[in-house]
């Protein structure tokens, strides 16, 4: 127990060994999933890439003139059973107009080739906002390694862009405010996890990082609509009550898939209402965590960490895949504690939230332990215990 509390475990070898075992892992399995597909999928008749069969027939469907029906779920999962054969799971579009953009550029280049390219530019950008955090070898090494790569890299999702959006808005929040508020404002293609950045912004005084985020937002909407027309945010806003009612509501995706207060009270069977009250409180918290934390003159990196961890806590659509995004939280509050010291518990918690997203869904679907919430909230409240035991020592 006193080697789990100092954390004195957690050597550097055992990160060296231990990382390298899982990219020999992933990399194995993704080589596996490749080998073993015909004509872009899997041996499970699943697409390869899973999630990214949406993005690229939502870019396809645009490019052919029927932008605003990529929102409808009969006429998308249509193409997506065309594209990639009869019996394909359909895989539904919930972005906002914004990422049709990105969409359609993927979907000139056939879906192979488009899948390589979005993972090829993505991955290195999470790696380089990662290494922009903690620049030491043996953290590069345990970036590369996090389980949230292959779980993100394996559903073809944008976790690697959301990361590097979020953490380089950060990062150049003191010194270039305005690119930072441009890196908050892309990030409205995933705006469930901007909830909290307009509280930091707000609280923190930043207004010009604010008023640039929201020109970008501004910006993208017109954008969009000037590419694709005024009918897709009618699609848009009447799609949003079917992802509430049917996705998020009625479980159309698995509760242990998804990491939120509000997947945890309805995998344990309570009401809608209940999970609902649930998440709001979880929010509420969350927001006042992070106020606090950025009202005050706790050290930078444990304010960025505090608003990634808090962001993910704050919204009831977050899923294993997502964890990725907590990768900056970690390293953050690593580099934190390798300068000024680690306090109890530190050290392991930070494992365990590295750990997380490999055994958080099978946590949930094996005996209804929604691991992946219980991880992200020891983890916030880490970090709001570090800024209150720092005390006015940090700015």
């Amino acid at each position: 127990m006193r080697s789990l509390r100092t954390g004195a475990w957690l050597t550097a070898e055992r990160i060296r060994v231990y990382s390298w075992i899982l990219i020999v892992l992933w990399t194995l399995g993704l080589a596996g999933v490749v080998a073993t597909s015909s004509d872009y999928r899997d041996a499970f008749g699943r697409p390869l890439g899973t999630d990214f069969a949406n993005v690229w027939t939502a870019g396809a469907m645009a490019l052919d003139g029927h932008a605003a029906a990529v929102w409808e779920p009969e006429a998308h999962h249509a193409v997506q059973l065309r594209v990639f054969g009869p019996g394909s799971p359909f895989y539904g579009w919930h972005y906002p107009p914004f990422f049709l953009l990105v969409a359609s550029v993927l979907a000139l280049m056939p879906y192979g080739l488009a899948l390589g390219v979005w993972l090829a530019g993505t991955i290195p950008l999470y790696l380089r906002a990662l290494k922009g955090i903690v620049s030491d070898r043996l953290a590069t090494l345990a970036a590369v390694a996090f389980p949230g790569v292959a779980v993100t890299a394996i559903h073809g999702q944008n976790g690697f862009l959301t990361t590097a959006l979020f953490a380089g808005a950060l990062m150049q929040l003191e010194r270039r405010p305005y690119v930072s508020g441009v890196l908050f404002g892309l990030m409205a293609y995933k705006p469930q996890f901007g909830l909290l950045v307009p509280v930091a912004l707000a609280v923190s005084g930043r207004w010009r990082a604010f008023g640039a985020a929201s020109l970008t937002v501004a910006m993208l909407a017109g954008i969009s609509t000037l590419a694709f027309g005024m009918e897709i945010w009618d699609a848009f806003l009447a799609s949003t009550r079917f992802t509430r009612d049917v996705v998020l509501e009625a479980g159309a995706l698995a509760w242990e898939k998804q990491q939120s207060a509000f997947a945890a009270v309805r995998l344990w069977g309570g009401t809608v209402e209940l999970a609902y009250g649930a998440q709001a409180a979880m929010a509420v918290f969350s927001a006042f965590g992070v106020a606090w934390l950025w009202r005050g003159r706790a050290a930078f990196a444990v304010k960025a960490a505090g608003l990634v961890c808090g962001a993910l806590l704050a919204t009831p659509y977050v899923l294993d895949y997502d964890m990725v995004i907590v990768a900056p939280a970690i390293a953050w509050m690593a580099a934190h504690g390798m300068k000024h010291g680690f306090l109890d518990w530190e050290k392991t918690v930070l494992a365990l939230a590295w750990i997380a997203p490999l055994v958080a869904r099978a946590s949930a679907l094996a005996i209804n332990f929604p691991l992946g919430l219980i991880v992200l909230t020891a983890l916030f409240l880490l970090i709001l215990r570090r800024a209150w035991m720092d005390g006015p020592n940090f700015r």
